[in-house]
């Protein structure tokens, strides 16, 4: 066999499962995608710019001068890499501050930064939870933290998604034949963009003696001041573990966890994401330093894009919006297809959201509004997505 030249029974395997996928319209493709400030986009699709309402960068960090400056301040320092996993020579000085910096921003002792919040899900619960103990997610949350579940060896029940009541009664007959146990959500649901009911949360975890972990990956930034969905509830909501990225709102790439000094020093010894992964790269831990400095001191920019979330639900007739994030179910894969392309066509870009990502029959278009979006791109989408749905 050459070294070019794959197995057959491997080629036949693949070409097997794309034409299953292509059967249920669910196969997906990579399209070259180049951004630019104020939400446009230049995609081959498209034949030209468009106005992308597919993006999570809330609010345009991604492209702000002083955001991509203190990049570019950060690779002249420190070059292009950490060099190595941080517990051996990849902790660079800018690890120190960004921590902090989370840290003051969710109200914890202490943050612990990784390479990304995938990377943060599938070290942290593992780290934390073991063949002996209980692991209760909402059964909308995030793939990722499923995968953490599995990979910890917990017993794993999804709830209901928001569902108090189905929550209590899996801590009441579950939780006394388990060691320790583990309440996982998102803060912001990422394809429905409503938020978890977080007080309620708490009270459940301190009936039981349970432990509470929320993903905080679409509140950040846009929720609660900026500080988040823990900060969206008054009071804010004291939440054990505190997870969330720095790609979306914060506009860069890694992940977090805020807890408190003792639990995020033992995750540095047994978080397998960590110890085994090289180290952000500086340009993107200074990126994030930036933007969060922008966050917390621009509180009406952190407003914005719930305010045009506000804007389209109110010219679709749809609920007002928790978030940024509005979706628009339409059920089948071949309905959001031809939606999402007639969209297009007019020159929105608006993704397409398919199975698995969300459940079976709840296809979908999947809004998500920035800071950066025009009110009148936002009232003429909104009478497109009237006449085309």
């Amino acid at each position: 066999m050459t070294a070019n030249k794959t197995s057959p029974s491997l080629d036949s395997f693949a070409a097997t499962k794309l034409e299953q996928l292509e059967a249920r319209q669910a196969r997906r493709f990579l399209v070259p995608t180049s951004r630019s400030s104020k939400a446009s986009a230049t995609r081959p699709d498209a034949g030209g710019d468009v106005i992308s309402f597919s993006c999570n960068d809330y609010l345009g960090l991604s492209q702000h001068p002083d955001v991509i400056a203190a990049a570019q301040q950060a690779t002249r320092e420190y070059g292009t890499g950490a060099g190595a996993s941080r517990l051996i020579t990849g902790n660079h000085p800018l690890f120190a501050e960004l921590e902090a910096q989370l840290a003051d921003m969710k109200g914890s002792q202490d943050c612990l930064v990784f390479g990304s919040g995938y990377l943060a899900n599938i070290g942290i619960i593992p780290a934390l939870c073991g063949p002996k103990d209980l692991l209760l997610v909402d059964e909308l949350a995030h793939a990722c933290i499923n995968a953490g579940g599995q990979l910890s060896g917990a017993k794993l029940i999804r709830f209901r998604h928001n569902d108090m009541n189905d929550l209590a009664a899996h801590l009441q007959t579950e939780r006394q034949h388990h060691d320790h146990c583990l309440i996982v959500t998102d803060g912001v649901f990422s394809m429905d963009g409503d938020l978890a009911p977080l007080p309620d949360l708490r009270r459940l975890a301190d009936h039981h003696d349970a432990w509470l972990m929320s993903d905080d990956a679409h509140g950040l930034g846009v929720v609660g001041g900026g500080r988040g969905s823990a900060h969206a509830f008054t009071p804010a909501v004291p939440v054990d573990l505190q997870m969330g990225t720095l790609s979306k709102a914060v506009g860069g790439y890694g992940g977090y966890v805020c807890a408190s000094r003792t639990v995020c020093e033992l995750l540095r010894n047994r978080a397998r994401s960590l110890v085994f992964s090289t180290g952000l790269a500086p340009m993107n831990v200074a990126a994030a330093k930036a933007a969060l400095h922008i966050i917390r001191h621009e509180p009406d920019l952190c407003a914005l894009p719930v305010k045009k979330a506000a804007l389209f639900c109110a010219h679709t007739g749809l609920a007002p919006p928790q978030s940024p994030i509005v979706p628009l179910i339409l059920k089948t894969n071949q309905a959001v297809l031809q939606a999402s392309q007639a969209l297009l066509s007019h020159g929105f870009l608006v993704s397409a959201i398919r199975p698995p990502t969300v459940p079976v029959n709840t296809a979908r278009l999947r809004f998500a509004f920035s800071a950066d979006h025009r009110d009148d791109d936002i009232v003429r989408l909104a009478e497109l997505v009237a006449d085309i749905t």
